[in-house]
């Protein structure tokens, strides 16, 4: 038997491409002399679908669309993920399911029965867990078809009660496939082939896993889709961050012998970037927008965010913008400059000082005999706000926000200035790690000036300002932020580590007085396994870690 693995970048909601795409690939496929292609999980809709799912239209479109699909195979059998309805009155009114289609005709459902309900997740929201489960014959093998997280309970400390392989491995299935909808994050490519492999080694049977690709607002699928044999060797993982679809034969993958080729493993640097260029693309791809306009500050999270861009949509439909203050530094000008030329980005240059001393001569009065401090900072950083989105409105532009996570994390933001826009490109990205990627950026040549990356940070909004006036240093706030964040560590532990319980306190009072910011800030590019937005959920109100 041969396998095709379809690893597609789908729309949601968009059901005339995504079927189209899917009509193209099963075509493909059978060229390539496959006798099976398998797509991704939800694949029909797109993932995640989220509230979508409670309009009884899109849940007919998808089914629709299932019926267009079966058509075109005749000499070829799919398996393709949609969400379906729950005949049964008690109980959510669908299932996250699969189809599996042979001659035409649909021949068999598979329900999905773990619903990830954490992170980003929120499946038991729309969907009813499977309960009963059967293997599917076809070419006189046996598969045990699951969908995403029904592989994913093989941990030490399993999640939920039951496993739908131990269901179907009483059928004695020849192999095993997984149809997955799986967000990236850095960490989750080698936790993915633990998983993956430990089922083929529980089960002794080999494995056909399909993950999707591209970005859905925050959340980023990287593909990577796998096959392993049944010692659980990884035979061939296919291409991060690109679609492709791969014939895989059975026999072949049965023998430990044989391995098919695969994409060299990338850094965790290398994931980021290319993670976030795929955001970028598909923000404005699948929103109907081409171009973006972003502050360019001469600092280096503009910079980065600007060459980001630059790489996203092609420097042409990138404009930045420079704002320079009676604060700003000439050589903070002179290295935006520098990465303009070097980047060969449009640019405008708006000096906001007039408009600066308008705000304070319209608000003296008001503020007689009051020094100057954060509020004349932020009235700064909200000029440049308002610029910004001037060059939006009148151009068509989309903002793009340049705020790091560390900085997000502590409220090191203004509301209504630096904080706005449409999407936050680096805002899951420590500030350590935008240094990482400014020097990642630079490998072949200069692109992001040098001294934007060797100067102290700062946000030039009073003189002689740096972060670290306001800030710990960044290699020891990124430090707890990750403990505290990723590995949700509280006050006790961190200190418990090593860290200064006064700086441990400080930091983790500032992240949870800061939660009212995050609450109006864009979505975020998701690349960390915790990511602000809709992974992370804490009340603004709440005393614990305040």
């Amino acid at each position: 038997m041969k396998i095709a693995l379809a690893q597609l970048n789908y729309h949601i909601g968009n059901f005339e491409s995504n079927t189209a795409k899917i009509i193209s690939n099963i075509q493909s496929a059978k060229n390539k002399g496959a006798d099976l292609v398998v797509f991704a999980e939800l694949a029909i809709c797109g993932y995640p679908p989220r509230d979508f799912l409670e309009f009884e239209e899109f849940i007919s479109l998808c089914e629709s669309s299932a019926q267009e699909i079966a058509t075109h195979c005749l000499d070829i059998a799919c398996i393709i993920g949609l969400p379906i309805k729950n005949d049964v009155l008690q109980g959510k009114d669908l299932f996250n399911a699969a189809y599996f289609i042979e001659k035409g005709k649909v021949k068999a459902i598979v329900k999905k029965a773990l619903l990830p309900t954490y992170d980003v997740f929120d499946e038991y929201r729309y969907f009813e867990p499977a309960t009963t489960f059967n293997c599917i014959e076809f070419k006189g093998k046996k598969i045990a078809l699951t969908i995403c997280e029904d592989l994913w309970n093989i941990n030490d400390n399993p999640l939920y009660v039951s496993n739908p392989m131990d269901e179907l491995i009483k059928e004695q299935p020849d192999l095993m496939i997984n149809i997955a909808a799986s967000p990236f994050s850095y960490t989750h490519d080698d936790e993915r082939i633990k998983v993956l492999s430990d089922n083929a080694k529980k089960y002794h049977l080999p494995v056909f896993y399909v993950n999707q690709v591209g970005a859905q607002t925050e959340i980023i699928f990287d593909g990577g889709s796998l096959v392993f044999d049944a010692d659980g060797a990884m035979k061939a993982e296919m291409k991060y961050f690109e679609e492709n679809l791969q014939v895989f034969d059975l026999t072949e993958v049965e023998r430990v012998r044989n391995k098919y080729p695969q994409p060299e493993r990338l850094t965790d640097i290398e994931q980021i970037q290319d993670a976030l260029i795929l955001g970028i693309q598909d923000y404005f791809k699948k929103s109907g927008f081409t171009k973006a306009v972003l502050g360019l500050s001469g600092g280096i999270d503009s910079a980065v965010v600007c060459a980001l861009a630059c790489r996203a949509l092609g420097a042409e439909n990138v404009m930045a913008v420079l704002m320079p203050s009676k604060f700003s530094s000439d050589h903070s000008v002179q290295d935006a400059l520098d990465l303009v030329n070097n980047i060969g980005c449009m640019h405008e240059i708006i000096p906001i000082k007039d408009a600066a001393e308008a705000f304070d001569s319209m608000l003296a009065p008001a503020f007689k005999g009051l020094p100057f401090n954060l509020t004349e900072e932020n009235i700064q950083a909200r000029i440049r706000g308002t610029v910004v989105m001037a060059m939006s409105n009148k151009f068509g532009y989309i903002l793009l926000n340049t705020s790091n996570k560390s900085e997000c994390a502590v409220g090191y933001g203004t509301l209504y200035g630096d904080m706005c826009g449409a999407i936050g490109v680096i805002g899951d990205v420590y500030k350590t790690q935008v240094f990482q990627l400014a020097k990642y950026i630079n490998k072949e040549m200069e692109i992001i000036p040098i001294n934007t990356i060797v100067k102290p940070p700062s946000a030039e909004l009073r003189p002689d300002q740096k972060d670290s006036d306001s800030l710990p240093e960044y290699d020891i706030l990124d430090k707890i932020l990750f403990e505290h964040i990723e590995l949700k560590q509280g006050s006790a532990a961190l200190i418990a580590k090593g860290f200064d319980e006064a700086l441990v306190k400080r930091i983790l009072k500032m992240v949870n007085v800061a939660e009212f910011k995050r609450y109006q800030t864009p979505p975020i590019l998701r690349v960390s396994p915790k990511a602000f937005g809709m992974g992370r959920r804490m009340p603004i109100v709440g005393k614990y870690l305040t």
